[in-house]
């Protein structure tokens, strides 16, 4: 794979950039108008989001950072963007460019006043895993094998300002208005602050070691604070395939139940009983090792669950909740999602979306044991979301709704509930986790 010798830094370099990726979006508009006079209109359009994808990632990629992490989380969201979308930018997940040893010499030399050659016995400078804010590099000291994740230069600096650029079309696609808009904006942006805080990422991952240890079939790396930084983390090296590349290739159901099992446990724990969860469910952060056991990775995005936004969240999946309507109704208040400045209009619209997504969305917690292999339940989520992307009247009304803690858990469940439809987990205890 080709590495990167540079990455923009200033906020000129990196807003050029994106206008150039632009331009290239309006010339594939333009071939996309002469392509449907000659084909049919589906295939044009298949033929436009196709160029669009690869011409918005390859530019995303050169930036690396926030805008990457945003085309990263955007993958996560299958019911809302089209399929060469999510194809293309789920490689932000762990396929991206390398730095090249150069740069990785120079990056590495800044934090810690020493080549990393002069740390540690030995030191691979060729990237093993590239993703949207660091890569990790294999290193030996005393005869232990080691990961060595280098944040990318200037990442942590310009995550405001590329948060300023993606702004608009983030609000056309979500259709997000008015003036209290940038509590969501400014949600994520503490958020990639703290993914970026490497000192914190290791004071998070122990923490979640220690409080996790106990749940049966999950194992996670130790940390090393004396080779570590505020850009740099050392880990073990943690030898086990991607989740991706399991689940496309495990034709053992029991497996597959075992690992659901334990990455169903392992969020629930962390939901309802730590009250803070790693908001990150991705398959890059997840290996499979050769005993079938899961490993989790990376704990830069742990997101906390206040009290006032956890008892509404889950008193509203409760089927009780669901089928009475004053208590239904009271909770979307709770929860921002009904505004005391709606239209009678907008209440019973919302009223009557939410109770449709919930009904179907909240079902796995319904009873105590759930088959996420099923595609029925799965095809009615992706239905239910491309329905309501398409629909003409909710694009007439205020999207901006709901507190802001919905941005992460949500993007939590939806995460967990799309890799346990990948391993095609077929009998998972739902409350297994109050056992442990």
């Amino acid at each position: 794979m080709k590495t990167i010798d540079k990455i923009p830094i200033s906020k000129i370099q990196r807003a050029t950039k994106l206008v150039q990726t632009g331009a290239k979006v309006g010339v594939n508009y333009i071939k996309y108008y002469g392509d449907k006079l000659i084909n049919s209109e589906s295939d044009a359009k298949e033929r436009l989001n196709q160029n669009n994808a690869d011409d918005i990632y390859d530019g995303l990629k050169k930036l690396k950072g926030s805008a990457l992490k945003v085309a990263q989380m955007l993958s996560m969201e299958k019911s809302i963007l089209p399929r060469a979308y999510v194809e293309k930018f789920s490689l932000a997940q762990f396929s991206v460019p390398p730095l090249s040893a150069p740069l990785v010499l120079k990056t590495f030399k800044k934090y810690f006043g020493k080549s990393p050659n002069e740390i540690f016995d030995e030191f691979n400078a060729t990237s093993v895993n590239a993703a949207s804010i660091g890569q990790v590099h294999v290193a030996i000291k005393d005869g232990k094998k080691l990961a060595v994740k280098i944040q990318y230069p200037g990442v942590a600096d310009s995550i405001a300002s590329d948060l300023a650029l993606v702004k608009p079309i983030a609000m056309s696609m979500f259709n997000i208005k008015g003036a209290d808009s940038d509590k969501y904006f400014k949600e994520v942006e503490h958020k990639l602050i703290e993914e970026t805080n490497y000192l914190l990422e290791i004071e998070q991952s122990k923490e979640i070691v220690t409080a996790c240890a106990h749940i049966e079939n999950i194992k996670f790396p130790q940390y090393y604070d004396e080779f570590s930084s505020e850009r740099i983390i050392t880990m073990d090296w943690m030898d086990g395939m991607h989740l991706s590349e399991f689940t496309a290739q495990n034709e053992d159901q029991n497996i597959a139940n075992k690992l659901g099992q334990a990455l169903w446990d392992f969020y629930m724990f962390q939901i309802h009983l730590l009250k803070k969860v790693h908001a990150d469910p991705h398959p890059g952060n997840f290996l499979v090792d050769e005993n079938a056991s899961l490993i989790a990775l990376d704990f830069g995005c742990m997101k906390i669950i206040p009290d006032d936004f956890y008892l509404p969240y889950f008193e509203l999946a409760e089927k009780e909740t669901i089928n009475d309507p004053a208590l239904f109704e009271k909770k979307l208040y709770e929860l921002e999602i009904l505004r005391e400045d709606d239209s009678k209009k907008e209440v019973a619209f919302f009223k009557e979306m939410f109770h449709e997504m919930l009904s179907l969305f909240t079902q796995p917690f319904h009873t105590e044991i759930f088959d996420f292999s099923n595609p029925e339940f799965f095809d009615q989520i992706s239905a239910l979301g491309e329905r309501y992307s398409k629909s003409t009247e909710l694009r007439k009304m205020n999207g901006n709704r709901g507190s802001k803690h919905f941005i992460y858990i949500n993007r939590t469940f939806f995460g967990l509930y799309n890799l346990m439809f990948d391993l095609k987990a077929s009998a998972v205890k739902i409350n297994n986790f109050m056992t442990l």
